[in-house]
């Protein structure tokens, strides 16, 4: 049992807002309510859906915009931050364990290449707001983006190393980030073939998707470490005759094998679908979330960090089953995820 905890304070008063901060630190705040639109409309604007993308109007234009430059510019949502402590459950396993059994029979049976199941461990909040956590999505590490949407009642937010897609005008940038180790794992990660085969699944998706806009340049595979974990990181871009739209780019790309399936067939992502629904996965984990601003849209795969509905907590993590998969060691990586999250968000 965990408790997370950040300072004590009188609570604060509640309402709609969303955020994003890029890598480099900038940041921006969205005060509700929200005016929601089916296609991208003309300046500042939030997107958020759920991993099966079944929100019609996933375009958020606030009602206001404010630039975070530091903690005191999120006030307006925060004021100030109190105390959350939640009772955590031990995550259940025969579950996973079973969709684990299945994915990995189809994987042998060479009629799937790649399929993430995602465990979620869950928790009651005894004191606190888990909103109060945006100070340390704010303050992550430089590789990362910040992402939130809150409600009155419910809300997630996190840090995430994964870009799904970068563009402005006719220049598409997005990224493969898969293959997973705890940093110091050193020279046997480099030739782990497991991760190695996990990593390259994601890639060659990307590029295949991509290159009908054109020809696509990928950078040679690397290893970068996010918040407490190595991971294999491969940059790809392409140069289109006509800028794409972000709606179409989010269909083209999402899911990406690295929280999807590979073949991405109607059927697979059926199976897919059954195994959330199955392990009660809370819906934007893996979805994308976006911010468009200054002819730039940015979207990133809602990973590294946890939602809540009311007082119950929920923090996934998901691994992907390959032909060189363990039970064990998934098991084990799902749970360096959750302690990366809870590292990260400063909570553990």
């Amino acid at each position: 049992m965990r408790a997370l905890a950040i300072h004590n304070a009188a609570p604060f008063p509640m309402t709609e807002f969303a955020f994003f901060r890029l890598p480099d630190g900038h940041a921006w705040l969205g005060l509700g309510p929200f005016v929601e639109h089916a296609e991208m409309p003309t300046g500042t604007v939030f997107y958020w859906n759920d991993f099966d993308l079944s929100d019609p109007k996933p375009w958020k234009v606030p009602a206001k915009l404010v630039e975070v430059r530091s903690m005191e510019d999120l006030q307006p949502v925060l004021g100030d931050a109190t105390a959350l402590q939640v009772m955590w459950e031990k995550p259940p396993t025969e579950g996973f364990k079973m969709a684990f059994r299945r994915i990995r029979r189809e994987v042998l049976a060479a009629r799937l290449q790649k399929m993430v199941p995602v465990l979620t461990e869950r928790g009651s909040v005894s004191a606190g707001q888990p909103a109060a956590l945006l100070k340390q999505v704010l303050a992550a590490p430089a590789n990362l983006w910040g992402y939130a949407h809150v409600g009155t009642s419910s809300g997630f937010l996190g840090a995430t190393p994964e870009l799904l897609f970068r563009t402005h005008g006719t220049q598409v940038e997005t990224m493969a980030l898969a293959g997973t180790a705890k940093p110091g794992a050193g020279e046997s990660f480099l030739t782990d073939l497991k991760e190695i085969e996990e990593h390259e699944i994601v890639a060659r998706f990307l590029m295949d998707r991509l290159s009908p806009l054109g020809p696509v340049e990928r950078d040679p595979r690397e290893v970068c470490e996010t918040a407490g974990l190595r991971h294999f990181h491969s940059k790809l871009r392409v140069s289109s005759g006509t800028a794409p739209r972000p709606d179409d780019l989010v269909r083209l790309l999402h899911p990406t094998p690295a929280v999807g399936c590979l073949p991405r067939s109607e059927e697979w992502l059926d199976r897919l679908r059954e195994y959330r629904t199955l392990l009660k996965v809370p819906g934007f984990f893996g979805a994308p979330f976006g911010f468009s601003h200054d002819g730039t849209q940015h979207f990133v795969v809602s990973i590294r960090g946890l939602g809540w509905d009311g007082d119950v907590v929920h923090l996934p993590s998901g691994c992907g089953i390959v032909g060189g998969s363990a039970f064990d060691h998934e098991w084990r990586e799902l749970r360096l995820k959750r302690e990366a999250v809870v590292r990260l968000l400063g909570c553990g």
